[in-house]
């Protein structure tokens, strides 16, 4: 490859980033009007999986009518929605590994071939955003797809399907909102999807087909116990959370993990920050890891969007994991930016460098279960890099939004998208562990109805 091309994923995620920080730093003078009592978004880039915001402060506008508690069951029941989703996509890779592996990426991991990644049912009774006194809510959401493979919770339908596709409960849990502060506090308990990050399991909260290593591998998946957000103002957000740890429904080890954090909603609603840690022991108490009681692991993730205009959106992740136990630490930062041309087109970039400090937490489960097995402690085996690797990555795509469907396929969504992943230091880990970069085509469909 010409040696002009050899940097361009680092230089480019270089400009993204830059980019990114100073959209962040010139954002108050940017602003065309001070900040206001607007309803908070209780999560920056999750908005469809996080908590229900608080109601504003300020009076209700006048078409709109102010918020009545459900006066018998029937009319709570009126709110409960069903919805279906199916997404399916393809990643050629221009190296044609004989492994089949797109390295680096789990939910994309098979190339040049069609993956079905995802069939979603879902019924769900949302909490009303301005609900200023009692409100309950609840989702229960059910996968069939490759997907499931790996955001399986250990003890869901994890050992239920030896194949490819695999079915996995996403949710399933009950909320409430307690008019115990002026905003309220929101209380879920159950199944959920993490509030930490950028990118979602759902593929209707994220730019791209493929995932960032961010996502991939320095954020949990799900959890399984109670989280509560506190809107202590219109601007602040505090979150507390209790579960059996990472992506684990019957723990792995009998010590609880905790999530805490801030969230904050600034400019009118144009900048938002969202900061979480989640920490607890995670690491299997068996044999193969003795210290599956006293290892502790942390995730610690800062998301910060920008909404510079109508059409123009910046979004910044930070990310760091350390785990105790196998005395291994990864980091990383991404940077997105988002265009919208129109209501049908949205140009959308990625650029990202993630440092897997000890050659741990980067890796392919080689069989359908690997993934979920090394969680619960049991035999796995999965493709690695020679040695420690600094990652990079640019992606491009567009998501395009047909106008004109029926309404029963309205919700399409087509994604193509050109990715090129680099190792910035001289390590070959893609291909079949004898390339240094690796380009990528790829486009997923996802329709909702």
């Amino acid at each position: 490859m010409p040696r002009l091309d050899q940097h361009l994923p680092a230089r480019a995620a270089a400009v993204l980033l830059a980019t990114g920080v100073l959209a962040m730093a010139v954002a108050p003078a940017m602003a065309q009007a001070p900040i206001s009592n607007a309803p908070i978004s209780t999560a920056p880039a999750q908005a469809s999986e996080g908590a229900t915001p608080p109601p504003s402060a300020a009076a209700a506008p006048e078409d709109k009518k102010p918020w009545v508690a459900a006066a018998s069951f029937g009319e709570w029941a009126s709110g409960i929605k069903l919805g279906f989703q199916a997404e399916g996509g393809i990643i050629g890779n221009t190296s044609d590994p004989r492994n089949q592996t797109n390295y680096g990426q789990l939910f994309t991991d098979k190339s040049n071939r069609p993956i079905l990644n995802q069939l979603l049912a879902t019924v769900s009774r949302d909490l009303d955003a301005t609900a200023t006194s009692w409100e309950f809510g609840f989702k229960l959401q059910l996968m069939y797809g490759s997907d499931a493979r790996i955001t399986h919770s250990i003890g869901l339908f994890d050992q239920l399907i030896h194949d490819r596709n695999q079915i996995d409960l996403v949710e399933a849990n009950a909320s409430v909102r307690i008019p115990v502060i002026a905003g309220g506090v929101d209380l879920k308990v159950g199944v959920y999807p993490t509030p930490l990050g950028v990118e979602t399991i759902d593929p209707k909260g994220n730019a791209f087909y493929s995932k960032s290593y961010i996502y991939n591998y320095g954020l949990p998946f799900k959890h399984a116990g109670a989280l509560a957000i506190a809107h202590v103002t219109p601007m602040i957000d505090l979150y507390g959370g209790v579960d059996t740890g990472v992506n684990t429904f019957t723990d792995n080890n009998s010590k609880p993990g905790y999530i805490a954090g801030f969230g904050l909603t600034l400019l009118d609603g144009n900048l938002t920050v969202l900061a979480l840690s989640h920490f607890g022991v995670e690491n299997p108490s068996l044999v193969r890891a003795p210290f599956g009681n006293d290892g502790y692991r942390y995730l610690n993730d800062v998301a910060v969007v920008y909404k510079a205009n109508d059409k123009l959106t910046f979004t910044t992740e930070l990310n760091y994991i350390r785990d105790d136990g196998y005395r291994a630490e990864a980091f990383g930062a991404a940077q997105y930016v988002a265009y919208a041309l129109n209501d049908q087109f949205t140009l959308n970039g990625r650029a990202e460098i993630y440092r897997d400090q000890n050659n741990f937490f980067v890796s392919n489960p080689r069989n359908n279960r690997d993934f979920i097995n090394f969680q619960r402690g049991t035999y796995s085996n999965f493709i690695t890099a020679a040695k420690p690797t600094t990652y990079s990555e640019l992606t491009l795509g567009v998501t395009y939004k047909p106008e004109g469907l029926p309404k029963a396929i309205s919700g399409l969504l087509i994604r193509p998208e050109l990715r090129y992943d680099r190792a910035l230091n001289n390590s070959h880990p893609f291909g079949d562990g004898n390339r240094q970069g690796v380009l990528t085509l790829g486009t997923d469909v996802v329709l909702t109805f």
